[in-house]
């Protein structure tokens, strides 16, 4: 089969394409040949060795595909089933092995679609379900509202009743994060003067750009208020004195992770059934951002790591 390989830690330049073995089911799991698999920046972590992992490998680790074998003691699963998981070992390739108890069925989706929504839909809902419910008549702020998570976190937002101002770099980006229903939308420069201009403070910031907006977002929150600090694409944040939370108003930080919230197999299809079920009714839109060949993974990157993309990047085999 035709696969990423990275061999050594570094840039987009260490994504080379290469033959590689077929990969083979143990027992649990099932193998799949790749429809479409999700570009994440966690990609990028464990491409730069910031996330540790073992070389050679394969990257991925989202993606939907028809399954082609299934190891033993596996049940539910069967061969020609279409599944989607963010757990996949080796996403980018041709065929890919996940867990079967962590691969949910597509159903009526298109295979694309759930390819470009379970991660980061999950993502979005934990954190607007669970981290910090959403009650009707909150505000949040979402910092890169036109990105992949951002435009799904203001979408559910919307669908809990809460209110939305949303960070963005760009008029295209405004465009995008108005038409998902944010009810404001503010750019980077100067976002906490206008947050607090707007609001008297909001009662939570989901932030997953980290370095750059970390003090500001939380300066802009209400007496105990909460920080969901779910990732770092501007860089990681230096640790924090707990007296600051004290400061401003006994607010609550949180670094949450999608495994910890999709530890059972009850509640990754819970979640699961919540995305599909949306998007069916027409509650939830997906935006994919671009489609490459799956040798292009290079340029995914560089596109994903420049911010000059919008929505989900997926890469087709």
């Amino acid at each position: 089969m035709r696969a990423i390989v990275v061999t050594e830690f570094g840039g987009s330049e260490v994504l080379r394409a290469a033959d590689y073995e077929d990969p083979r089911p143990g027992p649990g799991e099932v193998a799949v040949d790749v429809i479409a698999s999700g570009v994440n920046y966690r990609d990028t972590y464990e491409r730069t060795g910031a996330y540790p992992r073992n070389l050679p490998y394969i990257p991925g680790l989202e993606g939907a595909g028809r399954v082609s074998a299934v190891g033993e003691g596996v049940t539910g699963t069967a061969i020609g089933d279409v599944v989607v998981s963010a757990e996949i070992d080796g996403a980018y390739a041709e065929r890919a092995v996940v867990r079967a108890d962590r691969a949910v069925p597509v159903g009526d989706a298109d295979p694309e679609q759930a390819a470009a929504v379970f991660l980061q839909g999950l993502t979005a809902h934990y954190l607007t379900h669970s981290t910090y419910a959403i009650k009707p008549g909150d505000t949040a702020l979402v910092h890169a509202a036109a990105g992949g998570v951002g435009l799904l976190l203001t979408q559910m937002v919307k669908l809990r009743g809460g209110h939305v101002i949303g960070t963005v770099s760009t008029e295209e980006k405004e465009k995008l994060a108005r038409d998902a229903g944010a009810d404001e939308v503010v750019r980077y420069e100067n976002f906490a003067e206008r947050v607090r201009h707007l609001t008297g403070g909001v009662h939570v910031v989901y932030d997953g750009v980290g370095k750059t907006t970390f003090d500001d977002s939380m300066s802009v929150l209400r007496p105990r208020g909460m920080l969901a600090l779910y990732g770092a694409s501007s860089g990681p944040v230096p640790p924090v004195d707990p007296q600051r939370l004290n400061a401003a108003g006994s607010l609550f930080l949180t670094r949450p992770t999608l495994a910890h919230y999709t530890a059972t197999r009850e509640e990754l299809t819970l979640r699961a059934q919540d995305l599909f079920g949306w998007i069916a009714a027409g509650d939830l839109s997906v935006h994919v951002g671009g489609r490459y060949p799956l040798e292009d993974a290079r340029r995914a990157h560089d596109d994903l790591e420049s911010r000059r993309t919008t929505g989900k990047l997926l890469l087709i085999p």
